[in-house]
């Protein structure tokens, strides 16, 4: 049960659109000026030395971190060298604050970024979850040189367990409660997938407003595959906005080579302007590395149109025996409205048309 250990894997493309994500989302959530409690249920031990033996042993952060920045240093010599998109420039800042010196031997996990990104003023709070022994200790360990008085508190809990008494949060200084949590296990027993979903349908029923971030692997396992599209279904079950992104090195998926070849992060409730940050963020990062996607869902943008439909779908679907799917695909122009249909993935909406009284 544990045998991971991060420092293993540090810096690695994983971390990349994990930490790039993470940082722009909470950018986002932090332009409202409500304090936000934010949750880490698998903390690790929040920073990592890249010249250190783990990080060496692995070497995963040569195709990460290290490749990213090589190439975009080459690329910044070239005379058409395009600026650097925001969410991207965000998190090369992030690693640069940890590396005064210019040269990428200290990484961030998402303990630091996150305490980093307190805003002392709106009274944000990070709550860490770390059950590893070792890990939990060292990151006590690391947070203990911090500035971080009661902004923090760190335990050595089973982040799937103790989330549950975080949400809903206390109200902030301004009587609201905000929420955003990152889920990042390391999958390393096949129930941690299934937990990961009981998890998100939980913390919707908890507390519906918060924003939840989800890393997970894309590997040769029916868990594995089955995971991001439960994630879709909470989501549009729930009627929020998502966004999933995957990012491939390049290497086979199909269990044939070594090493984590690809993952993804899934954000349920995402901020309605993240996508396009994200996307340009996302599409410089593919240029290094084999491929990339960037899915989003606005459920929340077709709401009003779903509504709009039921009278409609009913009277056709008496009168003229259609489906009521396929009155919305063939009577109801979507791109009219700028929604594309393989975004929505319709059969969510299809089941609540039909389903209307």
């Amino acid at each position: 049960m544990f045998s991971y250990r991060h420092a293993f894997h540090a810096g690695n493309h994983a971390d990349v659109i994990k930490h790039l994500t993470l940082i722009a989302t909470l950018q986002h959530l932090q332009q409202k000026e409500g304090g936000i409690t934010i949750v880490d249920t698998h903390a690790g031990a929040g920073l990592y030395r890249l010249d250190g033996d783990y990080s060496e042993t692995g070497g995963e952060a040569q195709d990460g971190i290290f490749k990213l920045l090589s190439q975009l240093d080459e690329a910044a010599a070239k005379k058409d060298a395009k600026p650097i998109p925001e969410a991207l420039q965000a998190y090369l800042d992030m690693i640069a604050s940890f590396n005064p010196n210019g040269q990428a031997k200290f990484y961030p996990g998402s303990p630091f970024i996150l305490h980093a990104m307190l805003r002392k003023d709106a009274r944000d709070k990070l709550r860490l979850f770390e059950l590893h022994p070792t890990d939990s200790k060292a990151l006590a360990s690391n947070v203990a040189q911090l500035d971080a008085g009661r902004s923090i508190m760190i335990a050595r809990e089973d982040g799937f367990e103790s989330l549950k008494k975080m949400l809903p949060p206390p109200p902030s200084a301004t009587g609201s409660k905000r929420a955003m949590v990152l889920m990042d296990p390391s999958y390393e027993i096949k129930s941690d997938y299934g937990k990961v979903a009981a998890n998100i349908q939980d913390c919707l029923k908890r507390f519906a407003t918060g924003t939840y971030l989800v890393w997970y692997p894309i590997i040769p396992r029916p868990e594995a595959h089955d995971l991001p599209k439960r994630l879709r279904t909470l989501s549009n079950q729930a009627q929020k906005p998502w966004i999933n992104l995957t990012l491939s090195i390049g290497r086979n998926t199909d269990g044939t080579t070594a090493g984590l070849a690809a993952s993804g992060m899934f954000v349920v409730n995402a901020p309605f302007t993240l996508k396009d940050k994200l996307r340009e963020a996302m599409e410089v990062v593919g240029l290094r590395w084999r491929g990339v996607r960037v899915i989003a869902g606005q459920l929340s943008i077709v709401k009003s149109c779903v509504e709009w439909c039921h009278s409609k779908a009913r009277i056709v679907s008496l009168n003229t025996n259609l489906h009521a799917s396929q009155f919305v695909q063939k009577r109801f122009s979507w791109r009219r409205i700028g929604i594309s249909i393989r975004n929505l993935h319709l059969r969510g909406i299809r089941d609540d048309l039909t389903n209307s009284p």
